[in-house]
C-alpha cells in the first residue's frame, strides 16, 4: 500500500491532496499561523483508517500530525509536507450513558458538542473554558475548567481511551487493560498515537450556574487585584476568577473579572461581592444555562487570526507584578499591531493536586496558570509578525512572574497545553522542554514510549526521547 491511489482504495474516509477542491479547507486551523501545507490529509471514519493512514506515512517517510479540534497555536495539528490524521469530520459524536454516568466522545469532538450532549441527562464533566476547543488536544494534555475545583483535571476523568499505535495496532487502555499507556496518554499528549474515542466520567450537574464578566476601569486595577487576591486565599471548589488585561489596538486595555459559581445569582453575587462593591463600569454576570458557560469566553479567544501563546505558572494574583503587566500591554496595545490579552486562571487546586503525582503522567503544580497570547488579523500574517508576536510574550512573561529569574525558575515553568516550545524548536529544545514538562514523570514515559513507539513517529507535541 505504498501508492496513493492504493491506499485511497482502503480508506472509508476522505484523502484529500494538493490539487483537491477541498485542500485548502483541510489545512484551516483555529490561528492561521499555525496552518501548514500538508501533503496528505485523511479524514479518518474508524480506527482502521487510522491504523492505514500510519502505514502509510512509514512506508512513505511522511511526517505525522493528529487534528483533533484544531486548537492549537503552536501548530501541533500541522505538518509541512507530510500526513495529517484528521478525526474532526467523522469522529466528533458523543453519546451519553446515563445510568453509568459516562460520556463516549469521538476524538475529533469540540466541548460544545460535550456539554450540550452531557448536559441534557443532568450530566456534565471537566472540559476546557472554551467551547470551539477540541476534545482531544486539551484532555490528552490534561485539562483545566470551571468544573476541576470540584472533580480535578480532564485527564482525571478519563475512564478509557482506544487508540491506533505506531505500527497500526489497536488498543484499548484503561486502569486493567494497558494500564501502562493509559497512565502515559493522560497527560503525555499525542506521544503514544491516534486516540479515536474517550470515554469519560460524568457528574451530576445542575441545569444553571453564575457567570460572567465585570469591566473595571484602571484607576481600580490595585483594589481589583487586592479583592481577588483575598478571594483566591479563600475561594471553594465551586468558585473560579478569570482575571484578565484585554488590550485592543489603539486602546487603553481593559480589566475584565469573570467570574463564576457552581450554585444560583444570589449566591453567586455573595460569592464576589467585593467586587461588586469596587462599582464595574459593566456588569454581564447573570445565572445562564450551564451548556453555555464555555461560549462565554469564546469572544476573548477568536478563531482566524494570527496567534502566539505563552503561560506562566504564578502562586496567584499580586498587584505589582499586575501593574507591571497593566502597563506593558497598554504598550504593546498602542502599537496598533496587536490584541493582547493576559488571563489569570485562578482555579481552587486542591482536587487536582490530591491526585498521586504517579496517577498520571501529567505534572501536576500548586500554581494556577497565566495566559498570555497576542493575536493580529489573518490579513496582515507574516513570519515577522510571528518573531514579534514571540519577543513580546516573552517579555510579558518576565512582568508576570516578577522577573527574567523568576521566569527561569521551574515552578514558573506552565501548563504544557499553552506552551508553544514543546511543540516549535529544534530537535533538541523541544526535547529539554518535554524533560521539564513532564517532571519527575519522564523517565516512565521514556519506557512507554520505547514500547508503543520506539522510532518517534509521534513527535510534534512535547517528543518524548524513547528510551
Amino acid at each position: 500500500m505504498s501508492s496513493l491511489a492504493d491506499f485511497n482504495a482502503v480508506i472509508k474516509g476522505d484523502v484529500i491532496t494538493p490539487g483537491h477542491p477541498d485542500y485548502e479547507n483541510s489545512l484551516k486551523r483555529w490561528a492561521v499561523n499555525a496552518e501548514k501545507k500538508a501533503a496528505v490529509v485523511v479524514f479518518i471514519k474508524d480506527e482502521a483508517d487510522a491504523a492505514a493512514a500510519i502505514l502509510y506515512a512509514l512506508k512513505n517517510d511522511l511526517p505525522i500530525a493528529i487534528r483533533g479540534g484544531g486548537h492549537s497555536p503552536a501548530g501541533a495539528s500541522s505538518v509541512d509536507g507530510g500526513l495529517v490524521i484528521d478525526l474532526s469530520r467523522h469522529l466528533n459524536g458523543v453519546k451519553v450513558d446515563p445510568e453509568k454516568k459516562l460520556a463516549y466522545v469521538g476524538g475529533g469532538a469540540i466541548w460544545e458538542t460535550v456539554d450540550k450532549t452531557a448536559i441534557e441527562h443532568g450530566l456534565a464533566t471537566v472540559g476546557g473554558t472554551i467551547n470551539h476547543t477540541g476534545v482531544g488536544g486539551l484532555a490528552l494534555g490534561g485539562g483545566f475548567g470551571f468544573l476541576t475545583g470540584e472533580h480535578g483535571l480532564t485527564v482525571d476523568n478519563i475512564v478509557q481511551v482506544t487508540l491506533v499505535g505506531a505500527n497500526g495496532t489497536i488498543y484499548t487502555a484503561n486502569e486493567k487493560e494497558h494500564a501502562d499507556l493509559f497512565f502515559g496518554i493522560r497527560g503525555g499528549g499525542c506521544n503514544f498515537g491516534v486516540v479515536t474515542e474517550f470515554v469519560l466520567a460524568l457528574h451530576t450537574q445542575r441545569r444553571t450556574v453564575f457567570m460572567g464578566p465585570m469591566i473595571f476601569q484602571a484607576v481600580h486595577l490595585e483594589r481589583v487585584v487586592q479583592v481577588a487576591e483575598e478571594w483566591y486565599a479563600n475561594a471553594s471548589a465551586k468558585e473560579v476568577m478569570a482575571l484578565a488585561i484585554d488590550g485592543k489596538p489603539g486602546a487603553n486595555p481593559n480589566i475584565v473579572c469573570n467570574v463564576f459559581y457552581n450554585g444560583d445569582e444570589e449566591e453567586g453575587r455573595s460569592k464576589f461581592k467585593k467586587l461588586y462593591d469596587i462599582g464595574p463600569v459593566m456588569d454581564m454576570s447573570k445565572e445562564v444555562p450551564y451548556e453555555t458557560i464555555n461560549s462565554l469566553q469564546n469572544n476573548l479567544i477568536t478563531p482566524g487570526n494570527g496567534v502566539y501563546w505563552k503561560a506562566v505558572a504564578v502562586p496567584g494574583p499580586s498587584y505589582q507584578p499586575i501593574a507591571d503587566v497593566y502597563a506593558k500591554v497598554q504598550e504593546i496595545s498602542k502599537s496598533g499591531k496587536f490584541s493582547v490579552l493576559v488571563l489569570y486562571e485562578l482555579l481552587h487546586l486542591q482536587k487536582t493536586n490530591s491526585i498521586p503525582l504517579n496517577k498520571t503522567a501529567f505534572r501536576r503544580s500548586t500554581k494556577p496558570n497565566c495566559l498570555l497570547s497576542l493575536d493580529w488579523p489573518k490579513d496582515i500574517h507574516s513570519q515577522a509578525l510571528v518573531d514579534e508576536a514571540r519577543a513580546l510574550t516573552h517579555q510579558l512573561a518576565v512582568c508576570v512572574a516578577g522577573g527574567a529569574s523568576e521566569l527561569e525558575d521551574k515552578s514558573s515553568q506552565p501548563y504544557a497545553n499553552y506552551d508553544p516550545e514543546g511543540v516549535v524548536g529544534n530537535q533538541d529544545e523541544v526535547m529539554d522542554k518535554a524533560r521539564v514538562a513532564f517532571g519527575d514523570n519522564y523517565p516512565a514515559l521514556q519506557k512507554i514510549k520505547k514500547m508503543y513507539d520506539p522510532d518517534n513517529i509521534f513527535n510534534r507535541w512535547f517528543a518524548i526521547t524513547p528510551a
